[in-house]
């Protein structure tokens, strides 16, 4: 074939003349690299190949990540893991085999990416974000992602969702304002973890974390440093009251001295001590189905000399959470009690005392998110990204949460990596809170350090939810 034959049979000579004069009219003055750059452009996007492996998380337990390559680049995503998962959720797909990982590895995940998701998928637009996700739920044919595992599909849908971004050539964020129907991006409010209990340390806490919240900010950057020095305040404080041994630090970053009530005193005295009084508000995360046997609640669980001699009722349990508000700025209490007892989580959010928020209650499932509406039983959504499986539909439930007037908080997982991808879907969602931890711990700051970045890059644009973190 001839130089001039080939140049026919691709249409070249056209396609060099269009961005010849696209150069021309732009005025480029670098002609070479703009020309490249507007054929580059020319070619549509497709996916051309994607390739798992399996990683470790935060905890040393196995994880997903893909790389997705298509025609321009290649675009890696990873994906969290819980300490528990409900029935009501999207299936982590795990191999079992105690004689590898004890049973937690996630090649079956691997290979179901490597196999099948990939060949479903491959020659698909990466811009078309939806139908990506409905080709993987098509596949998997299942309610909770059985078959494929939310895992596989999580890790190829975030990695696609980066290579949407990438052939918009906008930032992470605004591709996701824009696949979620959203103009105006907003900085969350993080809920940064001081205190670690629950199952996410060895300490006697039961209640799973302590957080606070810089409503006060004027910036996310400012709620950062607030955050950062109140946290190392309150790392003083424990020293000087329990010695080293008391700031040890569970999954998420958060202290874990082997005491109970006394950490709310701890960390009020730390806001205290930073200068924050007002500015720094708190909030708890009790994860009360992990203590809750029967319908009783028991708080010295963790501690074998006393568990089983002091269980509390509902009503004890909500006489507990009013007093405790009524004593602590606290503004804000993730799943007070058991992920059946619709009830009592009803009278709480009745009070009006604080956001009552629905995680192991809701498990970011859209019928248990719409029976919570429909009955008025919490008013707060806790979105784990993981727990749905894709892009779509953790946009789409964040839909469902604010069409009720719900606060929306996105969260991380006890078992994270460095990928920061929630940080992008805060921002660009608009959810006005975030949950990523302490300022302890690269896979926390990950998320963290992100929202640093996006909210420097939207320079006078910027706007962090502060005072308005339940309603950005």
């Amino acid at each position: 074939m001839s130089v001039q034959e080939y140049l026919d049979k691709h249409l070249l000579s056209r396609k060099i003349e269009d961005a010849v004069n696209a150069a021309v009219r732009a005025k480029a003055s670098d002609p070479v690299l703009f020309i490249s750059n507007h054929m580059r452009k020319a070619v549509p996007p497709v996916i051309t190949k994607i390739k798992a492996r399996q990683i470790l998380d935060s905890r040393g337990i196995p994880t997903v990540e893909v790389d997705l390559y298509t025609n321009k680049g290649m675009y890696r995503a990873s994906v969290p893991s819980g300490a528990s998962a409900g029935m009501y959720e999207a299936v982590e797909l795990r191999d079992g085999d105690k004689g590898k990982y004890l049973g937690k590895g996630v090649l079956k995940a691997v290979n179901m990416i490597n196999e099948k998701i990939s060949e479903a998928l491959i020659g698909m637009d990466p811009l078309l974000q939806v139908q990506i996700d409905q080709a993987m739920m098509d596949l998997d044919k299942t309610e909770y992602k059985a078959e494929l595992g939310a895992n596989a599909m999580l890790a190829v849908s975030i990695a696609a969702c980066k290579a949407g971004a990438a052939e918009k050539e906008v930032p992470l964020y605004k591709h996701i304002a824009d696949l979620s129907g959203k103009s105006n991006p907003v900085l969350p409010v993080p809920a940064i973890t001081v205190i670690s209990g629950g199952k996410h340390a060895e300490n006697n806490l039961a209640v799973q974390e302590i957080m606070i919240l810089p409503v006060g900010a004027n910036s996310f950057q400012e709620a950062m440093q607030m955050g950062s020095e109140t946290y190392h305040h309150l790392k003083a404080i424990i020293m000087e009251k329990y010695g080293s041994v008391g700031y040890n630090v569970g999954d998420d970053g958060g202290f874990a001295p082997n005491i109970s009530r006394q950490c709310l005193d701890l960390v009020k005295e730390a806001i205290d001590r930073a200068g924050y009084n007002g500015r720094i508000k708190m909030a708890i995360d009790v994860g009360a189905t992990d203590f809750c046997i029967g319908k009783k609640y028991d708080l010295d669980f963790k501690t074998p000399a006393k568990s089983g001699q002091d269980f509390k009722t509902g009503e004890d349990m909500l006489e507990l959470y009013t007093k405790l508000c009524t004593e602590y700025p606290i503004v804000s209490i993730e799943q007070p009690f058991d992920k059946e007892d619709w009830e009592h989580t009803k009278l709480f959010s009745a009070l009006g005392l604080c956001q009552v928020v629905g995680d192991d209650l809701l498990m970011s499932n859209p019928k248990r998110i719409e029976r919570a509406v429909n009955e008025y039983t919490c008013n707060a959504l806790l979105l784990k990204v993981n727990q749905v499986g894709t892009v779509t539909e953790a946009i789409e439930v964040v839909k469902q949460a604010k069409d009720a007037q719900w606060g929306v908080i996105i969260s991380h997982r006890s078992g994270e990596t460095e990928e920061s991808f929630i940080a992008d879907l805060a921002v660009g969602l608009a959810t006005g809170q975030v949950k990523a931890g302490a300022p302890c711990r690269g896979e926390r700051l990950a998320k963290y350090n992100q929202l640093l970045r996006i909210e420097e890059e939207l320079g006078n644009q910027a706007i962090y939810a502060g005072d308005n973190w339940k309603c950005p």
